[in-house]
């Protein structure tokens, strides 16, 4: 199988861009981890138990292969999930 790489040199298997990896319910809580948002306050504000958002957060790193914060906010920023605040 052909192999490209991530927005952040990470080998991906698929020719699909990386957000079309993502359910919208993991790209909102993507979202607002990149906004700086814990898991608590994610499950408050998306009326999810904290598990559910960390299960979605499990996913989310799986599938985009980005295991730290910092990854995961420039993965935000490049796909324009967030903005920088000026």
């Amino acid at each position: 199988m052909k192999t490209f790489k991530n927005s952040v040199g990470c080998e991906d298997r698929t020719p699909r861009t990386e957000v079309q990896r993502l359910t919208s319910r993991e790209i909102e809580v993507l979202t607002l981890v990149a906004e700086g948002y814990t898991s608590q306050e994610i499950a408050k504000h998306l009326v999810l138990s904290i598990k559910t958002v960390q299960v979605h957060r499990t996913h989310i790193t799986e599938k985009l292969g980005l295991h730290t914060i910092a990854h995961l906010v420039r993965f935000a920023l490049r796909h324009r999930l967030i903005e920088l605040e000026g």
